[in-house]
């Protein structure tokens, strides 16, 4: 918590003015962030300042490990994370590639998941991954992206939080996340859920123990218009002590994940917080 209101406070104090082309809007942006969580010992980092809604968090990721292209399927996990950029994007509604009402194209999961290669065949990169770790193996190249430059054009956003890094040692798995651009009172607090949660689960299906996840953000801005709720409201809140995040021991295999699992697996204990902030979202 304490690593997130000191990002705050640095974008206030130091933060420069960059017009935002797709928005329209001005952020205050710092260049590079370096947050680390404490998975080992499950302090899981969510925001106390104020009432943050961690299930949605965790739905968008399990399906971004499902492979889903498309805003409803989301919706039946649980967040709505995607309604905005799958049908209000005025240039994604004008493109080609879009199928349709909650279409999303070819981004996240699916990326993770069906990697076009140039022959037409495909690389399910997370597969990869896990049968890897649980086999003890690292080769150094334990990583899964989302980032694929080729096909932006077939997508309705470029990933944010874009490769993730798995590294073990002995029976030890490490995360470490990158995100090339971050909107940090309302994005961060997902993806700092998410990546602590990325690492638990993927330790959980791969027999490992978690050990530190290390997020890195490029860009890391507030919207001039979500300013004055960060610094009058939000920052002058004392935060409360780190909740812990329950998964359900029966999650053992990636098909359990891709199968049965729901929003029923996950539990979170000894969350306290303040009032819920409405910040403004830029589509």
């Amino acid at each position: 918590m304490k690593q997130y209101l000191d990002l705050c406070q640095r974008l206030i104090d130091q933060g420069e003015w960059v017009e935002n082309k797709r928005t329209g809007k001005r952020c205050l942006t710092v260049i590079n962030a370096d947050l680390t969580y404490d998975v080992a010992n499950n302090q899981f980092p969510l925001i106390t300042t104020r009432k943050s809604f961690w299930k949605s968090a965790i739905a968008e990721i399990l399906g971004y490990i499902r492979g889903y292209d498309n805003a409803a399927d989301f919706r039946a996990l649980g967040t709505k994370t995607w309604d905005a950029n799958a049908n209000d994007n005025q240039d994604w509604l004008n493109n080609s590639y879009r199928k349709g009402q909650d279409d999303m194209g070819r981004v996240y999961g699916v990326q993770g998941r069906c990697w076009q290669k140039p022959d037409g065949s495909t690389l399910d990169q997370l597969r990869k991954l896990v049968d890897n770790l649980s086999k003890g193996i690292d080769d150094r190249g334990e990583i899964i992206t989302f980032y694929n430059p080729g096909e932006f054009h077939m997508g309705c956003l470029r990933p944010c939080m874009h490769t993730h890094t798995f590294s073990l040692l002995s029976d030890t798995l490490y995360l470490t996340s990158y995100q090339r651009s971050c909107d940090v009172p309302l994005g961060l607090n997902f993806n700092q859920i998410q990546v602590f949660f990325f690492l638990q689960i993927i330790a959980q299906i791969t027999g490992n123990k978690a050990g530190q996840a290390y997020h890195k953000i490029v860009n890391a801005h507030i919207y001039e218009d979500q300013l004055e709720l960060m610094r009058d409201v939000q920052l002058k809140r004392t935060p409360f002590a780190s909740p812990q995040l329950h998964v359900n021991p029966d999650i053992k295999t990636l098909e359990d994940l891709e199968t049965w699992v729901t929003m029923d697996d996950f539990d979170v204990t000894g969350y306290e917080y303040h009032e819920p902030i409405k910040y403004p979202f830029a589509v």
